[in-house]
């Protein structure tokens, strides 16, 4: 899912090419991509952009007349530049918006269709996006200590929170812990103020960060590599990789649909945190550290 650098890079791109133009049309190529009936999709026909903003990770389109259009990527909903009048083909197009200089087409390839666009009126109806989490780039150290603590949950967990901060998902987060040196199964209220202060530097390091090389990476042209899995990425879809601080192989934890990956010699002092599919299959055969988990493999291939 596109987290907060992907989210600024789109706004970035797309406030160059429709920030004050006014909107054709809306072509469908899914009616079922429109969440909402009141008012019409057809009343954004004509109308000027005002404004570009984002809600989480939400896109909001803001128009003449109070209005607004809301567009959720979720997973696998991808934004694109087109020209003008680009055909909708293919189960992956789900609409396209018509402006004088090119069109903006919302594409999303996968079988769960996730992606939606909403069109509401007024900044009271806007409203109803906000999960409530904290704009971390904007926030004071106090501020995200406060948020830190509001639940005890695991630092990935709440990192992960929309609840809790603004548009961090997967990717980031496991970015974010490697660079603050914490583990991610760590309790939020159990930091003490040097990994609190560690974990809120890291959190704006990252983000400014990935920010600038996502946007260097566009550059003048529409992103088109809005993707979770980035070869400079330290820990992140960097399974049995080396750390580029210490060395040692990246590790994982899986959990339905989501992974989280660490380093143990940087985040957890050595020690490897249970995979919950792979350590209720071994039990106590479960390697605890490193070297443990070297002389498992190496067993394993000797018994081969």
């Amino acid at each position: 899912m596109p987290e907060l650098p992907d989210l600024a890079v789109y706004l970035e791109a797309m406030g160059r090419r429709i920030d004050g133009q006014v909107l054709l049309g809306v072509r469908l190529g899914s009616p079922f991509v429109v969440r909402s009936v009141d008012p019409p999709m057809s009343s954004v026909h004509g109308k000027k952009v005002k404004e570009l903003r984002r809600i989480g990770k939400r896109l909001v389109l803001g128009l003449e007349g109070e209005l607004f259009i809301v567009i959720h990527l979720m997973v696998a909903g991808r934004l694109h530049w087109k020209p003008v009048g680009a055909k909708l083909a293919g189960r992956a197009a789900l609409a396209a918006f018509d402006f004088p200089d090119g069109t903006l087409t919302l594409t999303e390839v996968s079988t769960k269709k996730r992606a939606s666009i909403h069109v509401v009126k007024g900044e009271a109806a806007l409203a109803q996006f906000s999960r409530g989490g904290l704009e971390v780039m904007s926030a004071t150290l106090a501020q995200f200590r406060e948020r830190l603590v509001l639940e005890s949950h695991t630092l990935k967990r709440t990192l992960t929170d929309p609840r809790l901060f603004s548009a961090i998902g997967n990717a980031y987060s496991d970015e974010i812990l490697h660079r603050a040196r914490l583990s991610p199964v760590k309790l939020s209220r159990t930091l003490n103020d040097d990994e609190v202060s560690r974990l809120y530097d890291a959190v704006r390091v990252v983000l400014t960060e990935w920010t600038h090389i996502l946007s260097k990476e566009a550059g003048d042209d529409f992103p088109e590599k809005v993707t979770a899995f980035r070869p400079q990425m330290a820990v992140h879809g960097r399974y049995k990789q080396p750390c580029p601080v210490c060395g040692s192989p990246v590790q994982r934890i899986v959990h339905a649909e989501n992974e989280t990956n660490y380093c143990a010699t940087c985040q957890t002092g050595g020690k490897l945190l249970a995979d919950r599919s792979l350590s209720r299959l071994l039990k106590e055969d479960w390697p605890k550290t490193l070297e443990e988990l070297e002389e498992y493999v190496a067993s394993r291939g000797t018994s081969r």
